[in-house]
């Protein structure tokens, strides 16, 4: 990639000009709200449909990216200004903003710009005067483009840490932390006293690895073993004899771990198929939402979906939705027998009827579209508790789930955690792209899931 440069103070002149053109996302609107007044819905004509406005102060900030980015760039520092700002924006202006300079102070390295923003009628939105301080050195940076800008109108996982807090650490078989990323995090879950952990792999590598990070494991239980896969299966032993309450994932493949789980006789098995549950917080929904199985499961019959369902209904229940939502996911929201999932869904169902399925309500087959969009729903005539509000979505198979849970996390800006469940104790499968934030809230959830098994 092209490494773009800044402009150090000597290589500024006067008349020097810069500008850049966003098309404003609602998201932009509401931050411009929080930043210059308040949200205003106007009609665009009578009986149409309400427009996201706010006031043009909040284009401010783009003339701050727009000088700290491009002209002069990074190292820049904005001293003052006296910006004044005229009407409003609304979601799809397309707004351009410019900069030039005015005034160049040698001594002080104080630069005057004459900044403003118009929209895509040429109207005048903010104007004045910018003054700030140009690097006096060299910095090189990828290019950036102007920033997306998401609003998280909740914080779910700030309340499963919350939800803790008054519990006690939950002793939890740390397998093979042998890389930066997994021992870390392990003991930032314990610093956060969300877990005892127990570190399990070859000592010499494990302190290694902790030497390497600055860090000090005085204090904590390590396991010495041979190899990643003596540590999967004595992890699995400190489990079946009750040592530890829960497992969390290191540097080592998940087949490798789950390989020591499953086996009947030696492993983690119950009557209950086991299963995977994304718990992801999405900013533009309005609830926690539950995506399952995305990660252990490829291509589960009824028998297994059955199972995979009632793990899911549980976890919901331990994060405080005492009666979940369940939308049984295909391509349709008719049965078609055709399109196996179709006839998934509607025998699900029909079990959950039954009694078969209990602690939550089912509706199924219904599109992605059908399960989270009340609007959607509404358009095809889907009349239905589970349509539009869904808290769990059931995935027909691993591929579906996998691309759909990391579709909320890429495309969405979804913060993501991760359990297994239907073994004997919760399993934390953590990913090497997971960031602090989502490991930790794995390993809330884990904790809160070991808790509820201590209390049946």
């Amino acid at each position: 990639m092209t490494l773009i440069e800044n402009h150090t103070l000597t290589e500024l002149h006067v008349g020097m000009q810069t500008a850049s053109t966003r098309c404003l996302t609602r998201s932009d609107v509401e931050l411009f709200s929080l930043m210059g007044g308040e949200i205003e819905t106007a009609q665009v004509a009578p009986g149409g449909e309400g427009r996201l406005m706010a006031q043009a102060s909040g284009c401010a900030a783009l003339i701050s990216w727009l000088l700290c980015n491009r002209l002069p760039g990074a190292g820049s520092a904005i001293v003052r200004h006296d910006l004044c700002s005229t009407g409003s924006v609304a979601v799809g202006d397309e707004i351009t903003t410019e900069a030039r300079i005015l005034e160049i102070d040698g001594e002080t390295g104080i630069v005057l710009f004459d900044c403003g923003c118009r929209n895509q009628d040429g109207h005048e939105l903010l104007a004045g005067h910018v003054w700030l301080r140009a690097p006096q050195g060299k910095v090189y940076s990828e290019p950036e483009a102007l920033p997306e800008i998401t609003l998280r109108r909740h914080d779910a996982f700030a309340r499963l840490m919350d939800a803790c807090a008054t519990r006690d650490p939950v002793r939890c078989a740390v397998v093979h932390p042998c890389d930066h990323d997994s021992l870390l995090g392990a003991l930032e879950a314990m610093r956060q006293r969300l877990i005892v952990p127990v570190l399990v792999g070859p000592q010499a590598k494990i302190a290694a690895t902790a030497a390497a990070a600055g860090v000090d494991l005085d204090g904590i239980e390590i396991v010495d073993v041979e190899h990643s896969h003596a540590a999967a299966q004595k992890s699995v032993d400190l489990a079946r004899e009750g040592k530890v309450e829960s497992l969390m994932k290191g540097s080592l493949h998940t087949d490798e771990l789950m390989a020591a789980v499953v086996p009947s006789a030696t492993g983690l098995r119950t009557n209950r198929r086991i299963s995977h549950v994304f718990v992801l917080d999405v900013p533009a929904y309005s609830r926690p939402l539950l995506v399952t199985d995305a990660a252990i499961n490829i291509a589960p019959t009824l028998e297994d979906k059955i199972d995979i369902v009632q793990n899911a209904i549980h976890l919901a229940h331990v994060l405080g939705v005492p009666e979940p939502k369940v939308a049984i996911l295909s391509a349709t929201e008719v049965v078609n027998i055709k399109i196996p999932s179709t006839m998934d869904a509607a025998l699900l169902c029909k079990m959950a009827d039954r009694g078969q399925i209990t602690g939550g309500v089912l509706d199924g087959p219904l599109a992605f579209d059908n399960a989270i969009s009340p609007d959607a729903a509404r358009t095809k005539h889907i009349v239905s508790p589970v349509a539009g509000q869904a808290d769990i979505l059931v995935a027909p198979d691993l591929e579906a789930g996998n691309m759909l849970a990391k579709n909320m996390s890429y495309f969405a800006g979804a913060d993501s955690a991760g359990i297994v469940l239907g073994a004997r104790v919760p399993i934390v499968l953590t990913s090497r792209a997971d960031n602090v934030r989502s490991r930790l809230a794995s390993a809330a959830v884990m904790a809160l899931v070991a808790h509820a098994r201590r209390s049946k």
